[in-house]
């Protein structure tokens, strides 16, 4: 079988699908609010549809690795994309809670699998020397797709109804797909069978594991920080609601700069050498989200956060991806599932801390904590042998 294809529009495909994910991300927080006053849905209803999204998220990122090591990356991206549409459009027509629930985990499974197929996709098709800037130009489309949505809804809702904007996003993810379908990606890397006995042999590996820790922190702490933050600020600081939330935006836009800035340092500069200073960044941002900051300073402080937790996705699949080139997709397969358990349980843990008077007064601390064993964690992974 031939595996000739054009590295630059598989390139592009990966970073539409990367685009979907990011709307699968933030698409189901920006509607809600509309959502629970369409349907008058009570606040355990709201709360169900929300548990849905992690739930298909942590089964596409299962399943994805093995399915792509088998059988290639079109059999996952495309239809990964399909069902990530197929969500959001069920979020302007069905009108039932058990059908926006599908709905959900459709939109959670579709970005779990295109979180982890675009990544190991890029991973598979760039040099080594290349992985950790093209990964990091990947991942600015994750912040193309998350500020997208709710930008729009922001600007045209004062004239379109969320169904009316949802759809006319919709045509444009749909024209995504059109663009995908034609494109001819590498051919399977096992093509003639899934090695199970490797691909099971991966769970021994200390160095995979190892680095799967640190994205379990990593992910726990994008998870507490888009989750929380507003509510730290809102109990602990005199900043309105509305500022508030623009404070929460400078994270994803200090992601975004930062990943442009490092498509160039990558290309000069090991990726693995900039990981612990930019650990550092991020602890010194939650820092200054610390006693009581006024908005310009909790402000900095989270574009500080977003830039430094930038690097840490792309430096480590371009690891991963690196040390394990023949089951690249299952071994991202098993650090992403890693990561979201990382997301759910250290969510849990703030939800618990927060209940208590001024538990929430812990959220920077806690943060601070969690970078530090990060730090010790992929200081200790072994060298590639």
């Amino acid at each position: 079988m031939s595996n000739s294809y054009h590295k630059n529009l598989v390139f592009t495909a990966a970073c539409i699908g990367m685009c979907f994910f990011g709307v699968s991300m933030i698409t189901l927080g920006s509607v809600l609010p509309a959502l629970v006053s369409k349907l008058g849905l009570s606040g355990l209803q709201a709360t169900s549809l929300v548990t849905f999204l992690p739930l298909g998220m942590l089964i596409g990122s299962v399943i994805f690795g093995p399915i792509v090591d088998r059988f290639g990356h079109k059999a996952l991206l495309v239809p990964g994309c399909i069902i990530v549409l197929l969500g959001v459009e069920g979020l302007i027509f069905f009108r039932s809670v058990p059908l926006l629930q599908v709905s959900i985990v459709g939109i959670g499974l579709g970005g779990g699998i295109l979180n982890g197929e675009t990544n190991a996709l890029v991973s598979d098709i760039s040099g080594e020397s290349e992985k950790g800037s093209r990964l990091s130009f990947l991942g600015m489309f994750y912040g193309l797709g998350a500020l997208g949505i709710p930008s729009l809804l922001g600007i045209l809702s004062e004239y379109y109804s969320f169904e009316t904007i949802l759809q006319g996003i919709g045509f444009i993810m749909l024209a995504g797909i059109l663009f995908c379908i034609p494109v001819r990606f590498p051919t399977p890397k096992q093509a003639q069978g899934f090695p199970v006995k490797e691909g099971l042999g991966l769970l021994k590996e200390s160095a995979l594991l190892l680095l799967s820790l640190v994205l379990f922190f990593q992910s726990g702490i994008e998870g507490v920080c888009n989750n929380w933050s507003t509510s730290y600020l809102g109990r602990m600081t005199d900043i309105p609601a509305n500022r508030a939330l623009i404070v929460l935006t400078c994270m994803v836009a200090g992601l975004t700069i930062a990943r442009m800035l490092q498509i160039l340092i990558f290309k000069k500069v090991q990726p693995a050498k900039v990981l612990p200073y930019s650990l550092i960044l991020t602890a010194i941002g939650f820092g200054l989200l610390t006693a009581s900051p006024g908005f310009l300073r909790a402000a900095t402080g989270m574009v500080l956060i977003g830039m430094g937790l930038s690097p840490t996705y792309p430096v480590i699949l371009s690891i991963l991806g690196t040390r394990y080139p023949a089951l690249s997709g299952t071994a991202f397969s098993i650090a992403l599932a890693i990561a979201l358990v990382g997301q759910t349980c250290m969510n849990g843990l703030m939800g618990m801390i927060s209940v208590y008077d001024n538990g929430i007064a812990l959220y920077p601390y806690m943060m601070i904590g969690s970078l530090v064993v990060m730090l010790i964690i992929f200081l200790r992974v072994p060298r590639k042998r």
